[in-house]
């Protein structure tokens, strides 16, 4: 038999409770042309036995066991042994809804210009006691096509990790997951975006994403605020030089302690503080560092100055967005949101 056209790959560690229904919910997919391919990352519960049970009901589930390396190491290592055209992600805890498969692999063969695709997700945790996640959620499910993603990807993560499914060819050449003291998804489609990867969502729900509370982002050093801060600016900075040139000058939207401490980041990578903008009036006509805080008014005409906007809460970063369209600005053109 020849390879599969899809190629799902699965990390898999300590998930007795919840792998066996993941699994079924990709064997039970209406495209059958897959492979899936679980890696047991040293698990030290029954998760190794449950692969090895469904291996033996269904030849295209292919499992592989490891030494804990991590779920950078398991999920490169799943990469590494699949052979599909297309690269799916699933997580151990989560559930695949019956099309997923089909209808991201027909995107990808009917647009061949989009490398990288992923959908639209059903929150699958609690609302009223992780509401951040849900309204996360809620985002990224407002981000479909590929300008949206793009100018949009120096906010939060764009896509639910388990429901991405790229060309493989696209890993060969720009690399898989990197391991580092970053988040190992957001810092692939960044690279994958600064490389002039196309992406885009199929505008349904085709994943159920789980909020457990052993979830690895809610854990794990690599996944806090600070970690996605510091891949972003990396990023961000590669980004403002290519478009304003090596010694970018911006003016910063936000003058708060946290909107500068985030900002710092970035700016200790080489870009310049023109001002500082706040509608609180006791900030406005301060100065921050030598660097003045203008009221919103006072912002230079579209064309005159790069934005960046360091607003953070939900509400107030749309509500910035609206105000600088209703002023003439453009996102991408005249400005981005970084938080």
């Amino acid at each position: 038999m020849g390879s599969p056209k899809v190629s799902v790959t699965m990390p898999c560690y300590n998930c007795e409770s919840t792998v066996g229904a993941a699994i079924e919910s990709i064997l039970n997919q209406t495209f059958e042309d897959l492979e899936l391919v679980t890696v047991d990352d040293g698990s030290d519960d029954n998760t190794a036995e449950i692969l090895k049970e469904y291996a033996a009901r269904d030849s295209r589930l292919k499992p592989i066991f490891l030494e804990h390396q991590g779920v950078v190491g398991a999920a490169n290592a799943a990469i590494s042994a699949a052979s599909g055209e297309y690269i799916a992600r699933m997580d151990a805890d989560d559930l695949a809804l019956p099309e997923r498969i089909a209808k991201q692999a027909e995107l990808l063969d009917r647009d061949q210009k989009t490398g990288l695709t992923s959908c639209r997700v059903e929150f699958g945790g609690d609302r009223e006691t992780h509401g951040g996640y849900a309204h996360y959620v809620d985002w990224i499910n407002t981000l479909i096509g590929a300008d949206e993603i793009a100018l949009n990807r120096f906010v939060e993560f764009p896509f639910a990790n388990p429901s991405i499914m790229m060309r493989s060819e696209l890993i060969e050449e720009l690399g898989p997951f990197r391991d580092g003291n970053f988040p190992e998804d957001y810092e692939l489609v960044l690279r994958w975006l600064e490389a002039g990867v196309k992406m885009r969502k199929v505008d349904e729900e085709l994943l159920i994403w789980n909020d457990p509370p052993d979830r690895l982002s809610r854990n794990h050093p690599k996944y806090t605020v600070e970690a996605f801060y510091r891949i972003k600016s990396e990023y961000l900075f590669n980004w403002l030089q290519n478009r304003l040139g090596p010694n970018p000058k911006v003016g910063i939207i936000g003058s708060g302690r946290t909107s500068r401490k985030r900002y710092e980041m970035l700016e200790s990578l080489g870009v310049e503080t023109a001002f500082y903008v706040d509608v609180d009036p006791r900030k406005v006509g301060m100065y921050i560092h030598g660097k003045k805080v203008l009221g919103r008014n006072e912002i230079p005409p579209a064309g005159e100055i790069f934005l960046l906007s360091y607003i953070a809460s939900w509400g107030a970063r749309e509500e910035v967005a609206e105000f600088l369209h209703s002023q003439g600005f453009v996102m991408g053109r005249d400005y981005l949101l970084a938080s």
